[in-house]
Formats: C-alpha cells, structure tokens, sequence
C-alpha cells in the first residue's frame, strides 16, 4: 500500500526543489551582503539592514504581494524578464523559488554575519598587512573561518523555504503539480473534508524534512571542528 498519493509525492518534490534552488540562489548575495553589513563603515548601514531584514517583520502575504507587484506578468521587471530572458516568476514554481528566497534570505545573512564578526579583524589586518588584496582577505580568510555561519545559514534558508507559505500562495497560488507545496498542500487538505489523514502525513514529512537538514548541518559542522582540531 502506498503511503503517498501521486499528488503528496508531488507535493513533496516540488517543495525539496524550490527549497534547493531557493538556498543555492541566495547564498552568493547573503555572503555578500552579510560581509558587508559586517566589515562595512558607511552611511545607511543600518537602513540596508533594515531593508534585508524587512520579510521577518512584514507579514508574509504583504511580501508575497509585493513580488507580485514586481515580478507578475505585467509588472517592470517580470514583464523584462520574460520578454528578454524567458523567465516567468508568477504562478509558476519558480516564483515559488524566489518566493522562499526572499523570506529565508534575512536568517541566512544574519548567520553569516554574526559568524563574520566572530573573526578576529587582526587575522584580516594580518594578511592585508602582507600584500593580500581586500578580495583575496574575503576569499583566504574571511569565507573559510565563517563556513560554520555559512552552513547554519543555508540550513535555516532551506528550513523556511519548506515551511514557506503565505508569501508563495499570494505570488504563485496554490496550483497542483505546478505550485503546490507541502505547506500548500496541507492547507488543501484541512479545507477539504475526511483531509485530516492527508494533513497529518505532510506535516510529519514536513517535520523530518526541516530535522533531518538540521542533523545534517550539526554533523558537518563538527566534523569541521574536528578537522581544526587536528591541525
């Protein structure tokens, strides 16, 4: 007998999916943008925080409105996307990608940042102090000794983009097979009578999903401690 139907198993590829693409697609700018608000000394640092951290603090259907509002068929930079690139956000699973990026990317910046600032800056001092350009620091220095706040980031961003909902149903709708994710799949489900089983079975999914990512990152994590320690 199978646990799943077609649909759940559908459900369930689409949400690892957008939350893989999802990850992948904001490190580099969290990185980035992390560094940034870590080492950077210039005026409107703390309105760039505010703005990166906005999507905690906005209710999610406000922020789901707003890509609509940018990205949607006919909006300014939707309708150059898919004019010039082909490339269609609304209603389709990539709008779900970009969806989930934007409300995991704060926790993913946060994490790296706080590892950033763990850094000692005379290591950094150090090798500038030997000719090292700043970008050649960031690479060699900065990036290896904050790859723990890196991994904790990307945990937490793939983490929120399996449980993303309200800004993903206000962006992309609740489309089977094409936009419907665990968390949208759920909802169906307790709007639908005799759907309690169905709702269950996700959000256990759903459950060992975001721990099993969680276990993953804590086993790297101290297998890189134990590497540090050996050397």
């Amino acid at each position: 007998m199978d646990w799943f139907t077609v649909e759940e198993w559908t459900a369930i590829g689409l949400s690892l999916k957008v939350g893989t693409i999802a990850m992948v697609a904001s490190l580099p700018p969290a990185i980035l943008v992390a560094w940034v608000l870590a080492r950077g000394r210039f005026p409107g640092k703390a309105l760039l925080d505010g703005i990166v951290h906005l999507p905690l603090v906005l209710p999610p259907v406000v922020t789901g409105y707003l890509l609509l509002l940018s990205f949607g068929r006919r909006a300014p930079i939707g309708a150059f996307l898919a004019e010039h690139f082909g490339l269609v956000f609304s209603f389709r699973w990539t709008g779900a990608a970009l969806a989930a990026g934007v409300m995991g990317f704060p926790l993913m910046v946060r994490a790296i940042r706080l590892s950033m600032e763990a850094i000692d800056e005379r290591i950094e001092q150090a090798a500038a102090s030997l000719g090292a350009p700043p970008w050649w620091v960031f690479l060699s220095v900065t990036l290896p000794l904050s790859l723990r706040g890196v991994a904790a980031g990307a945990v937490l961003a793939f983490a929120k983009a399996l449980g993303e909902f309200g800004a993903t149903i206000t962006f992309v709708s609740n489309i089977p097979g094409q936009t419907q994710t665990i968390p949208a799949a759920i909802y169906t489900y307790t709007q639908t009578p005799g759907g309690d089983l169905g709702a269950l079975k996700l959000s256990l999914v759903a459950a060992v999903l975001a721990l099993g990512a969680l276990v993953v990152s804590e086993l790297a994590v101290r297998r890189r401690r134990g590497r540090e320690g050996r050397a």
